[in-house]
């Protein structure tokens, strides 16, 4: 697939260092970085700018990637509002050997153009002719709904209650190696450092191992600036058969300020593995305090809204 001002693709080999700390494949954090590069080269080449993150929601991670496997990650633009960008990606694999590339994720983000003080400046707008390329932006579009009720749902949650919860924190200083080309840690490395609290929440309620299968609502509310402290918040908030729902708060403060502000809020949704590297029942979540039993049905509610759009993209399609 030809580089366009609207599409790209990136072919490269998955390292060893790009697989999870314990072993199997390739790490959930590494992903969402594979694929914030793809899709802010396509909005770049788009914009003929710079262009910051804004949104990433519905990642599903399908399958494992191993070590070793080639990797394509596929960016291409599909709809776009006055100042923003929304890319469709897809991340698909296959074993050097054989060379048939499988599907193993997909999302859309949203990227805003920005000028030199950081301002959204205006994009120049896509206009789609093909029936695909219709659907596409149609869908992008119709995601602009549902992307606002998550958002109010999850801008409406209280996080301030006493909890019983499993919460794990971690806190780093942002390198110089986090930077991006706009001076500040880009968006893929912020969703890889919450993928990683994600998993010490998980892991330390299941007791063994555990994988990320879906993170949605990523959120970016200010850059992340290198040499800050980042604190990056996990808590349990729901748990199904198999699953463990976590919600992931980062925050950022200079080395001499004592109250960081928040950056960016997503939420993670991993499964608990057994010995083998199988799906596993999960120890039950019971929430007993007031804060907790909110924060459950706010779960539950995010569950919902996601099941609704699903049905709906569904039936559009039967439509079609």
């Amino acid at each position: 697939m030809p580089i366009t001002d609207r599409r790209i693709t990136l072919r490269f080999l998955a390292a060893p260092t790009d697989v999870a700390t314990l072993g199997g494949g390739v790490r959930g954090g590494r992903v969402l970085e594979w694929i914030d590069k793809a899709a802010y080269a396509c909005a770049a080449s788009w914009s003929g700018g710079y262009s910051v993150t804004a949104y990433v929601g519905n990642i599903g991670f399908g399958r494992d990637i191993a070590s070793g496997d080639v990797v394509e990650v596929r960016a291409t633009l599909v709809y776009t509002g006055r100042s923003s960008m929304h890319i469709q990606c897809e991340v698909a694999s296959a074993d050097p050997r054989v060379g048939t590339f499988t599907v193993a994720s997909t999302c859309l983000l949203v990227f805003v153009a920005v000028d030199e003080a950081g301002k959204p400046t205006p994009v120049r707008q896509w206009q789609p002719v093909l029936a695909e390329d219709v659907r596409a932006a149609e869908e992008a579009e119709a995601r602009t709904e549902v992307r606002q009720r998550i958002a109010a749902a999850m801008g409406g949650a209280d996080y301030s209650l006493p909890t019983e919860a499993e919460r794990r924190t971690t806190r780093f200083l942002a390198a110089p190696t986090d930077i991006n080309w706009g001076g500040k840690a880009h968006g893929g490395r912020v969703m890889g450092w919450m993928d990683d609290a994600a998993y010490l929440c998980a892991a330390g309620w299941s007791g063994g191992e555990a994988v990320t299968v879906y993170v949605g609502g990523v959120r970016f509310y200010r850059p992340v600036q290198i040499g800050q402290v980042i604190e990056v918040s996990a808590r349990l908030l729901h748990t199904g058969r198999q699953t463990m729902h976590v919600s992931v708060h980062l925050a950022t403060c200079w080395p001499h300020e004592h109250t960081p502000q928040p950056a960016a809020h997503a939420l993670h949704v991993l499964a608990a593995l057994d010995a083998d590297g199988d799906a596993t029942a999960v120890r039950p979540w019971t929430p007993r305090l007031p804060g907790d039993v909110a924060l459950d049905a706010h779960a539950r509610e995010l569950i919902a809204i996601r099941g609704r759009r699903s049905a709906s993209a569904a039936t559009r399609m039967v439509a079609i």
